[in-house]
Parts: C-alpha cells; structure tokens; sequence
C-alpha cells in the first residue's frame, strides 16, 4: 500500500520496498533475499568505540570483561529483533512510532537526546577513522576527520545505484575487519582456556568503579541507541507480502539475518579484547587505552612486523563502515522525529555536519592526546542514551494495539523488560559512582 499523505511518507522513501522477495523462492534464495540490514547494524557494534574500551578493558582487567561483551550482544540480538517486527508490523520505524505516539515536546527531547548519541557515535567513528589515515599514510588528524566527510557522496552515488550497493560494501568490509582480527589472533596466541573462563560473569564488574566504567563504555559501544532507528527502517527496504503470512515470513528472515550477523560482531569485539589482553595485559602493559599505542606496540611485543599493520587497515575499515550507517541513521532519525523533508544530499548534510562539525572541534583541541579519553567517553554517553530508545521500543512492541497478533509474548515481553532493566541500573550506579555518590571515581 502507497502511502498517500505527508505523515505517511515511508522511512527512507527513496529505498522503500525497492528490493523485491518472490514468493517461489526456496528458504536459503529468501534468507538471502532478506540478508543485508543486519550487517548494516551489526557494524555499529564493531566500530572504532568498541577498539578504544576493548583495548583499555583487555590491558587493564585481563579477560574479565568478555562477559560483558557477551551478554551486551545477547542484549543486542534481542533489541535489534524487536525492531525489525516494529518496522515490518507497523511499516513505522523507531522515530516515526515515537512521534505517533508521544506529544510534540516528548517527542523533540527523543530527537535531541538520539541527536546527541548520534554525534557520540561519529566522534568515535570518525576520530578512528582519522587515527588509522594517520599510523598508515602520515596524515594529520584533521585532515583525516575531514576526508571521512566524504562518506556522504559515497552513501548517494550508491543508494542512487540500489541499496543493495551500500549492503555489499558493508559486508565486504566487515569480513576484512574479521580476516584482519582472526590473523591477530593466530598472532598473539591467548590462552585459550583462560578466554573461556572470561565468559563466566564475575561481580567484580559491578563492584570495582573501574571495572565498571570500561564495562557501561563496552554496553555503550555494543548496543547502540541510534541502531535500533536504523534497523527499524531498512529492514522496509524489503518487498514483502502486506499480510499476516507475509510478514510472520519477514520477521523470521530479518531476526535470522541480524542474529548472524551480530554473532560476526561478538567475533571482532571479543576478538579485539583477547589481542589486547594476550599481548598486553599478560606482558605486564596494564595501561593501554589509546589505539595509537596499541599500534606502535603491537608489532614489536608479539615479535610479528605486519601485525600493526594489519591493526591499522581493520581500523581504517571499521571507521568508514560505521560513518557509512551513521549517515542514515541521521537522516532517519530527523526524518522521524521532526516529519522534515529535504532533497536527499541536502538532507545527509545536514545530519553528517550535525555529527561532523563537533569532532572537527574537538580533534583541533584535543589533538592526539586526547582521542582515546574522548572514544571511551563517548561510548558511556552512548550508554547513557540508551534508555530513552529501548523503553519506547519494548512499550511499541508490547501493545497489541500496534502490534496485533505479532504483539510480544509474555516471555518475550519479561526478557525485554529485564533488558531494559539492566541497562538503567548500570547506568544508575555509574552515574553514582561518578559524582562520587557512592565512594567510587570510575
């Protein structure tokens, strides 16, 4: 069904519905038909956020912190299969529900707040970026925040081409990022018996301020506010039948599709964690939290020349693979809140100068000293975001009004809640532990 007046206007119209799912296709032709938006998500989880606490995580606690990162991608994977139901089910993504559903002001704040996680997620995006331009050709921050500005271009040369251009370069650089981590794996040889007791969670998480800190920046980095606007969006890029069947069918193909694909991100989040504990925290280097070390020490401490080399090119990677998805979420999240309609290239300027233009600022101040202070920061204001777009999104899919038959199952509806229960009291006894309520300076 078209839509036919203004408040209706799809979700990124110019990608609705445009990639078509015959209805003769076997399982495996459709799975694949419906591939793709999972891994535009799933590369907001392995973004250079993820390098900058992984790294300080696996210097300074060991393994310890693996638990984290493998129960924020269950996490993950629960949230981000909740959204692609809203997006098929109600044909509304995140911002376009929250502004049906919620008065104008509310609705602002969302927007302001998501706007605010958003310019977050770039500062990390691009500063990696800028900081792998940097270790491999020479080039000064600024330049290097600046060329990632580019993105934009790339973003409109291929959604013009067909939005299954912009899924194949995502998915190509993805498993490049995973072929560079697996090599540094096989190069810092971790213990492994040791990796697995990581994945055992220990209460010293919550209990050391410290611990604490690196592990809300980790959730901040794995789950991130401005994905569960995205997915809730493309996943209606799809061609799917408009009844029960057909999209009961959808949600199958799109929660199959952004589980494997976040299983690709456990891999490179758990991967970077494990390198930076077997080859810095096991040789005595507790304090290694900026990428910039991380790379000068890399080669030297395992004894392999290309090993900072190869760090280097998956960062490069993951930087403008998230700048790339960070691109739409903007224009999704301004098209949704505020209902603003703009010709396509003014629209992703505007929202890539909104995330653009502080990083500039603030590479310019802080310079290179700085960065790796700024990414871990970043990714626990990303973290304390999150509350405001997961209450609205287990609310959405939990009332049958807007849901129907595809409305949350009481266990569905109980694991969503203790999800966002989680989220906010970390969040709580962070905060606390930061104004020094509780004793504790993270």
């Amino acid at each position: 069904m078209k839509p036919d007046s203004r408040s209706d206007i799809p979700s990124l119209p110019e990608s609705y519905r445009t990639i078509p799912v015959p209805k003769t296709f076997s399982f495996w032709r459709k799975l694949l038909a419906f591939s793709g938006p999972g891994y535009l998500v799933a590369v907001g989880y392995m973004d250079p956020g993820n390098w900058a606490t992984d790294l300080a995580g696996g210097s300074a606690f060991g393994y310890t912190l693996l638990s984290v990162i493998l129960l924020s991608n269950l996490m993950a994977i629960l949230l981000q299969s909740l959204c692609a139901k809203l997006g098929i089910v109600t044909g509304r993504d995140l911002a376009q529900a929250c502004r049906d559903s919620y008065s104008k002001p509310v609705a602002f704040m969302l927007w302001l707040m998501c706007e605010i996680a958003i310019c977050a997620c770039d500062l990390a995006e691009v500063i990696g970026s800028a900081i792998a331009l940097n270790l491999l050709f020479g080039l000064p921050l600024v330049w290097g925040v600046c060329i990632t500005a580019l993105d934009v271009l790339v973003v409109m040369f291929l959604q013009n081409k067909g939005f299954r251009y912009i899924e194949a370069l995502v998915i190509t650089l993805i498993l490049l990022i995973g072929g560079c981590f697996l090599l540094e794996i096989i190069f810092s040889k971790p213990e492994f018996a040791a990796v697995f007791a990581g994945f055992i969670p220990k209460t010293e998480i919550v209990t050391n301020p410290a611990m604490l800190f690196v592990a809300i920046g980790i959730l901040g980095a794995t789950v991130m506010p401005h994905n569960l606007y995205l997915h809730s969006s493309i996943v209606q890029t799809r061609k799917y039948e408009q009844t029960p069947e057909g999209k009961r069918e959808a949600i199958k193909f799109a929660t199959i599709d952004s589980t494997t694909a976040l299983m690709f991100a456990l891999f490179i989040n758990a991967a970077i964690l494990i390198v930076s504990a077997a080859t810095f925290y096991t040789s005595g280097q507790h304090d290694i939290a900026e990428i910039q070390d991380a790379y000068k020490l890399l080669s030297p401490t395992l004894g392999v020349g290309v090993a900072s080399t190869v760090f280097a090119v998956a960062l490069l990677a993951s930087g403008q693979n998230s700048t790339l998805t960070g691109t739409l979420a903007g224009q999704i999240v301004m098209e949704g809140f505020l209902n603003i309609r703009l010709r396509p290239w003014l629209r992703r300027l505007i929202t890539r100068l909104i995330a653009i233009v502080p990083a500039v600022i603030v590479t310019v101040i802080y310079g290179e000293s700085g960065t790796a202070k700024l990414l871990v920061i970043s990714q626990v204001i990303l973290s304390l975001q999150l509350s405001f777009a997961v209450i609205p999104l287990v609310l959405f899919t939990s009332d049958r009004r807007k849901m129907g038959e595809f409305v949350n199952p009481p266990w569905i509806k109980t694991l969503a809640w203790l999800v966002a229960g989680v989220i906010v009291v970390l969040n709580v006894k962070f905060l606390l532990n930061f104004f020094g309520v509780t004793g504790g300076q993270p």
